[in-house]
């Protein structure tokens, strides 16, 4: 019964839009692990004994909100499920993005390297995630975006990125390296899969999930010391440090900055700019840009 109501939530929100991937397996695992229990509704406790087994505060604050949204839609229908607390875990602190994690130029060259290095022994697996990695370095890309790509996405050194997050399409012209590069693995990856027509594909020739890259990622920097008060290596701080990167190359003068931000914005597919500036972190080179330009007015006494 619950997997069924999941299923139909689901369809909903795919309906309005929504692509609801990985909230649709998280919920379908909830569902089965309740319907194992023999629940056929919703329960406060199940809902809290199922988000806790999450191995951190804000994914168990994840799990949790998932299933309140859940509940709400199911309540709707019958009042006999429960309406689960939405804080138990992370509470308040939960409403707060984490900072993200700007790569040095080092850094990148070492998550390739070790990419690169990835086993079976000539397989096509290292050319794919070295490729992968590359190119959400390069482009700025959303993970997901990347895994959806098909090979009639790439052509005259530009990437049709469709169905976006905002259920957008967009045009992402790539550097002449990229574009050397990317055709270099295709040529590698059509004649190891000519059958899939996904850009990155896994062993088996199938589109590459995003748990499997996730969990390779994370194998090729668990050594990686993060450090105190700074936040771990993680994928989409790739798509962060694209942003940075790009605004430290922006021209000097306030309009052309302003010129640059609306163009990196739309490249990335945001709504707004506003989205862009959640993107952007300060860096040694932007703090030193920002002091050359603030210390003539200081020399000058000026306010």
């Amino acid at each position: 019964m619950l997997t069924a109501v999941v299923n139909e939530y689901v369809a909903l929100r795919r309906s309005l839009g929504a692509k609801f991937v990985e909230e649709a397996e998280a919920l379908r695992s909830y569902a089965k692990f309740a319907a194992a229990r023999g629940d056929k509704h919703v329960l406060t406790g199940r809902a809290i004994e199922w988000a806790a087994l999450a191995t951190t505060a804000s994914r168990r604050e994840n799990r949790l909100r998932l299933v309140v949204a859940f509940a709400i839609h199911a309540r709707s229908e019958d009042p006999h499920h429960d309406l689960p607390p939405r804080h138990v875990f992370a509470g308040a602190r939960s409403r707060y993005r984490r900072p993200p994690y700007i790569y040095a130029p080092e850094a990148v060259g070492t998550l390739l390297a070790a990419a690169a290095r990835l086993g079976p022994a000539g397989s096509l697996r290292p050319d794919t995630y070295s490729t992968l990695f590359a190119l959400l370095t390069c482009a700025g890309l959303r993970v997901s975006e990347a895994l959806r790509l098909r090979l009639g996405d790439f052509s005259d050194g530009s990437l049709v990125v469709r169905s976006t997050k905002f259920g957008k399409t967009r045009l992402v012209p790539l550097h002449p390296t990229a574009t050397e590069a990317l055709t270099r693995y295709l040529a590698r990856r059509n004649a190891a899969c000519p059958v899939d027509d996904h850009v990155f594909v896994s062993l088996r020739g199938n589109p590459l999930k995003y748990k499997y890259v996730y969990r390779t990622f994370l194998g090729l920097v668990s050594g990686w010391s993060a450090g105190p008060n700074r936040p771990r290596p993680n994928l989409h701080g790739l798509r962060h440090t694209f942003a940075v990167r790009s605004l430290e190359d922006s021209p000097t003068g306030r309009d052309h900055v302003g010129w640059h931000l609306r163009a990196l914005s739309t490249y990335l597919g945001h709504v707004s700019v506003a989205s862009t500036y959640w993107y952007l972190r300060s860096t040694p080179q932007l703090m030193r840009d920002l002091a050359d330009v603030c210390a003539p007015t200081f020399e000058e006494g000026q306010s």
